[in-house]
C-alpha cells in the first residue's frame, strides 16, 4: 500500500521529491498531468517517461553504433504466434492503404493507462502482447513511476489490470502481466537482423493517449544500429539505446512501446519515442524502434526470472527521501525532504542530510543512489549511512517499502 501522493508538481527538477517542481503540463493526454516524484528504488536519479511522451529540446545526437540484438525466431518464449487473420477497420492515418495483415496486427496490442498516484496524474502508451494469457512487452519508460497499471486489448476491447514482472530500464524494456487475460491475440515476431534500410514499415501504437484501435504511421527504414542518448531533465544522468532502427514513420508521443511492423504483418521492432522527463533530440521526422530480437531476448530473461545488472525483476524497492538531482557541495545524494512514515524516515534519516553509503557500497550522486537501491527489493534490509545537517555521521539500517516501478 502506498502512502497519500504529496504536493501536486512535476516529476522532475532540484530541490522536488526528486524532484518536486512547479506544475507541468503533460502534451498529448486529455488533461495536463502535474507530477510527483518520490524516490523510489531505481526512481532515485530515473528519468520517468511516463507512457505518452513527447520530444524535448535535449541536445543528443542519433549515430551508428550498437550490436545486434540477441533472439530469433518468431515465437516470444517458445509460444504465441501469429494469429493474423482478415483486415481491421478503425485504424487511423492512413489505415485504408494497409495490407490485411498489418490492419490484423494491430489486434496483437493493448492500450496502457498508467496512475501515477506520487505524480499526481495518469499517463499512457502501448503494447505489443506477446502471449494468450497476457504476457505484454512495452518499454519501461511506459510504466516507469506507476502505482497502477491498466491494459486494454485492442482485439477483445476488455480492460485488465496489470503487474509488472520486470523491467531493464538500461535498454528501455519492460515486461507486464494482465490479470485474468486469456485468449488473447498475440504478435507474430519477426527476425529484426534480416531488416534493411529501405524496408517499407509502419508504426502502430496509442497515438496521442486516446486509446482505441491504433494510429498507424507508414514510412521506411532509414538507418540501422543507431545510438541515441536519452536524457533525464531531472538530473541530467542519460541512457545509451543503442542497436536502434531508425525510421521516417510519424512515431508520436503514446506509441512508445508498440509496434514497428512489416507489409506482412510481423513486429520487427518495438516503438520508442521521446517524452517530457526523459528526451532525445531528433532531426526532421525520425522515429527510433527497438529490434525486436532484443526486445524480446531481455523479455524472455524477465518472464523466466533472471535478473541481471540491468534487469530487474518484480516490485521495485522504495526508501521515501526526496533528493537533490544536481548534487550538492559534498558527494552523496543531498536529502531535501523525507517521506512521514517511509522507510527513510524509521531509519533516522532527516530533511538536509546527505546518504553517503547504502549496503557499504558508496553513494557519490543520486543517480549511483538509483544504481545501488536497484538491487533490493521490498521488505530486503541493508545498512545506510549518512550525513546531517549537523555534520553529524549516522548509520542505521533501512527496511525498504514497495514503490512503483523505476
Amino acid at each position: 500500500m502506498y502512502p497519500p501522493a504529496g504536493p501536486p508538481g512535476g516529476p522532475h527538477g532540484p530541490g522536488g521529491w526528486y524532484g518536486w517542481t512547479p506544475p507541468r503540463p503533460r502534451r498529448s493526454l486529455p488533461s495536463a498531468v502535474t507530477a510527483l516524484l518520490l524516490v523510489v528504488a531505481v526512481l532515485v536519479g530515473l528519468g520517468i517517461g511516463h507512457g505518452v511522451w513527447s520530444n524535448g529540446p535535449v541536445a543528443s545526437t542519433a549515430t551508428p553504433g550498437g550490436g545486434s540484438g540477441g533472439g530469433s525466431g518468431l515465437n516470444p518464449f517458445g509460444n504465441g504466434g501469429s494469429n493474423l487473420g482478415g483486415g481491421n477497420s478503425g485504424l487511423g492515418n492512413g489505415s485504408s492503404n494497409l495490407s490485411g495483415a498489418v490492419a490484423a496486427a494491430a489486434d496483437a496490442l493493448v492500450d496502457i493507462d498508467t496512475t501515477l498516484s506520487y505524480e499526481g496524474g495518469a499517463a499512457a502508451g502501448t503494447g505489443i502482447v506477446l502471449t494468450s494469457d497476457g504476457y505484454v512487452l512495452t518499454n519501461n519508460h511506459v510504466i516507469s513511476g506507476a502505482t497502477s497499471i491498466t491494459a486494454t486489448d485492442v482485439a477483445n476491447g476488455q480492460k485488465y489490470p496489470a503487474t509488472v514482472v520486470g523491467y531493464d530500464r538500461t535498454h528501455d524494456v519492460a515486461v507486464i502481466k494482465l490479470t485474468g487475460a486469456s485468449g488473447l491475440k498475440t504478435a507474430s515476431l519477426a527476425n529484426s537482423d534480416r531488416v534493411t534500410v529501405g524496408q517499407e514499415v509502419v508504426g502502430l501504437g496509442n497515438a496521442g493517449g486516446v486509446g482505441g484501435k491504433p494510429s498507424s504511421a507508414p514510412g521506411q527504414v532509414t538507418a540501422l544500429n543507431q545510438s541515441i542518448t536519452a536524457q533525464d531533465q531531472s538530473n541530467s544522468t542519460t541512457e545509451q539505446l543503442t542497436n536502434l532502427i531508425q525510421t521516417n514513420c510519424d512515431i508520436q508521443p503514446g506509441d512508445s512501446g508498440g509496434a514497428l511492423v512489416s507489409t506482412s504483418g510481423q513486429v520487427v521492432g518495438m516503438d520508442t519515442a521521446a517524452s517530457t522527463g526523459f528526451s532525445f533530440s531528433t532531426q526532421g521526422n525520425q522515429g527510433y524502434a527497438i529490434p525486436i530480437n532484443q526486445a524480446r531476448s531481455i523479455a524472455t530473461a524477465i518472464r523466466d526470472g533472471r535478473a541481471s545488472e540491468t534487469v530487474h525483476i518484480g516490485r521495485t524497492a522504495f526508501l521515501g527521501v526526496a533528493v537533490d538531482p544536481t548534487g550538492g557541495s559534498v558527494p552523496g545524494a543531498a536529502v531535501t525532504r523525507v517521506l512521514a512514515g517511509g522507510a527513510a524516515e524509521a531509519a533516522g534519516v532527516t530533511s538536509g542530510s546527505v546518504i553517503t553509503s547504502l549496503g557499504g557500497s558508496a553513494v557519490g550522486s543520486s543517480s549511483a543512489l538509483t544504481n545501488i537501491i536497484s538491487r533490493y527489493h521490498p521488505g530486503d534490509k541493508t545498512s545506510i549511512a549518512w550525513t546531517d545537517a549537523n555534520g553529524t555521521a549516522h548509520t542505521a539500517t533501512v527496511t525498504f517499502a514497495d514503490g512503483p516501478a523505476a
